[in-house]
């Protein structure tokens, strides 16, 4: 994913005089040329992320589109202050584009891991939230997010994909497989997808697909009801990140909404991605004890 957000981005950088690119350090080696060629809307603000968003909102009021890039620890856990005020308060629009997820780099400590990332800009008004399972779909959303001008938008790239691309529309869930009336939904955020087919093989469910989490498709999950309102949450950031969004869409219907994902418990023995998603019950084997104990 983060070599298509290098392609894409130099293309846009390309084409779009109206796009910038902020970073801090992490990332530089993918723009020599972009940086070259357009070194007035290339900037490397050095290993300080507060100034990372900081100069992010100074060229949204100058009327550019920024696109700011960095670990999502350092980009939205470490400058949370600067994102609150910088960005939101000013009322002014960027784009925030986060690589080494939740446990994308096991190697590199409780530093570069952010399960907390997409809860926390959830106490901020207006974030529209991409979490693609795929390169591919990473494009896709990237240009969505950049066109869009002038709004809060946060693509979250991961190392962990799913095999194929789905054919995503931003803002709307997608149903993969469909159960039967009396089945409860499933919904695999980005690359939870891949585990959680293969988990819920042998069981009655319908499976949503969602590569755009916020804002939250309330018609889509409604819609993929049928007779039982029980939803699971399968999401590679914190567990339970969209729990409410979901009981508010479900808001006047009985349900039961269950969220798996990361705990909030440090997982301090640092592995391989498989090795943590296997710790955290994120796997087929143990999405499929998890969602099986309770929906039946």
């Amino acid at each position: 994913m983060r070599e298509q957000f290098g392609a894409t981005v130099t293309e846009l950088l390309e084409h779009d005089p109206r796009t910038a690119l902020v970073l801090a350090d992490i990332g530089t080696a993918q723009f020599p040329d972009a940086a070259r060629d357009h070194p007035d809307r290339v900037v490397n603000v050095g290993i300080r992320e507060q100034l990372l968003i900081g100069v992010a909102g100074g060229l949204a009021l100058t009327g550019m589109r920024p696109i700011a890039h960095t670990f999502a620890s350092f980009l939205v856990e470490r400058p949370f202050e600067q994102v609150k005020l910088d960005l939101v308060h000013q009322g002014v629009g960027a784009v925030l584009v986060s690589a080494a997820g939740s446990y994308d780099w096991p190697a590199g400590g409780r530093t570069h891991m952010s399960p907390g990332d997409v809860a926390l800009l959830d106490t901020l008004p207006g974030w529209h939230v991409h979490v693609p399972g795929h390169p591919a779909e990473a494009d896709l959303l990237l240009r969505h997010a950049v066109a869009a001008a002038d709004t809060l938008q946060y693509v979250r790239l991961s190392a962990h994909q799913n095999a194929e691309r789905q054919p995503v529309v931003p803002g709307r869930f997608l149903t993969v497989r469909q159960g039967s009336r009396l089945a409860g939904v499933v919904l695999a955020v980005g690359p939870m997808l891949d585990a959680v087919l293969e988990a819920t093989e042998t069981l009655d469910v319908t499976v949503l697909y969602a590569a755009t989490v916020r804002p939250f498709d309330t018609v889509g999950l409604r819609a993929a009801l049928g007779d039982r309102a029980d939803v699971v949450l399968v999401e590679p950031y914190l567990a339970g990140t969209s729990e409410r969004a979901a009981h508010r869409a479900l808001e006047g219907r009985p349900h039961r909404v269950l969220g798996l994902g990361v705990p909030v418990a440090e997982h301090r023995h640092y592995g391989s991605i498989s090795e943590h998603l296997a710790a955290y019950g994120l796997d087929a084997a143990g999405l499929h004890a998890a969602i099986a104990s309770y929906l039946w």
